[in-house]
């Protein structure tokens, strides 16, 4: 009788697994009228949509800053902008904006700044609740109605309550999950 528990137990595991791997993983090309070619709309992740967090608003703040090509780290309220040795070749002026809003989320200038490193972002949702807070986050590209266009190569640490993502260029960055 346990052979026949373990026979039955096997021969389900097998179709589960031929089941899985006949499933297509490769990515699906956005719409024509998603917008540029290089933009990702949608991510399955934990078999759901990408969503922003929903968190509860942080105070509004601006912070303006020169980096040069010796890099620098700019905090605007509990987010960090890490810019590396190399990653600009003179100095720019960088202002970092935080909105208050129900959604942890940081707009940068001047706008389609592009970096010769990758720089690090790091965005805090500790004053984030719910079942979001508890999964793997991401750092997504926004546009300014909070579309994901991007979704960042990111780093979850969840006692600390950060998200980090690599960042080419600047614009909108938001929380995701």
């Amino acid at each position: 009788m346990k052979a026949f528990g373990l026979l039955k137990f096997a021969l389900g595991a097998g179709v589960i697994a031929t089941v899985l791997s006949c499933t297509d993983r490769s990515p699906v090309a956005p719409p024509a009228n998603a917008g540029p070619s290089h933009t990702l709309v949608e991510e399955e992740f934990f078999w759901r949509p990408l969503s922003l967090l929903k968190c509860t608003p942080l105070p509004a703040e601006s912070v303006t800053q020169e980096v040069g090509p010796y890099g620098g780290v700019i905090q605007i309220g509990p987010h960090v902008l890490r810019i590396p040795d190399g990653a600009l070749s003179s100095p720019v002026t960088i202002t970092a904006t935080l909105p208050a809003d129900t959604v942890n989320r940081v707009h940068f200038e001047p706008e389609g700044l592009t970096f010769d490193e990758p720089v690090w972002l790091t965005l805090s949702y500790a004053n984030c609740e719910g079942l979001g807070s508890w999964l793997p986050k991401r750092v997504v590209y926004t546009n300014l109605n909070l579309e994901i266009l991007e979704i960042l190569f990111s780093l979850t640490n969840p006692f600390a309550q950060r998200v980090t993502g690599r960042v080419t260029h600047f614009s909108d960055y938001a929380v995701a999950w």
